[in-house]
């Protein structure tokens, strides 16, 4: 449980003041559609978040047992530092905008996970917890958390949640992350 808990709080927190909620902003705003952007959201991070759980299991597979817990810190602190930088608004027409509500939240949030500090969050919990499946349960919930309210108040709420301050607390919980996984590994040596 504790990898499902973690991983759906550190997204969550994460997502907040992501592109993803803009490109949601964006999407709603667009399609006013409400429930396949929703889909779409879900769908998208599943699959996303899901092949890079598996990247993370796998890498964590093969790498020498002594090593993982310090590349483990070192890419939570490298997380805890990229999320202090605020994301900016990538969403422009695309010719994917025609395929619909649905299929254009499909690919346009696919893409966007690409390489996105959330994506590289799942791949680094992936490594961390043994428990693939409630990583990648956990990250889909944080995203779903993170963005459907964007998706149902809109506008409403981006002017009024503290971006800044979510961003330092997503920052502080990766530093924890970090912390967390030192200290169990000195601990155990």
């Amino acid at each position: 449980m504790d990898a499902f808990l973690t991983s759906t709080a550190a997204v969550a927190i994460a997502e907040i003041g992501d592109k993803t909620q803009l490109l949601s902003l964006f999407l709603v705003a667009r399609y006013a559609a409400r429930w396949p952007i929703i889909l779409g959201i879900f769908l998208s991070t599943l699959v996303n978040h899901g092949l890079s759980a598996w990247i993370g299991a796998s890498v964590a597979r093969w790498l020498p047992e002594g090593w993982l817990p310090w590349i483990l810190a070192v890419s939570f602190v490298a997380i805890a530092l990229w999320l202090l930088i605020p994301d900016k608004d990538d969403s422009e027409d695309s010719k994917f905008l025609g395929l619909g509500a649905f299929a254009a939240t499909l690919v346009l949030f696919f893409l966007a996970e690409i390489g996105d500090k959330t994506q590289i969050a799942t791949v680094v919990l992936a490594a961390k917890f043994d428990d693939t499946f409630w990583v990648i349960m956990g990250t889909t919930v944080g995203m779903l958390l993170a963005n459907v309210p964007v998706v149902m108040a809109g506008s409403w709420l981006m002017e009024r949640l503290p971006l800044a301050t979510a961003r330092i607390g997503a920052s502080v919980l990766f530093a924890i992350l970090a912390v967390i996984t030192v200290w169990t590994t000195v601990m155990n040596a």
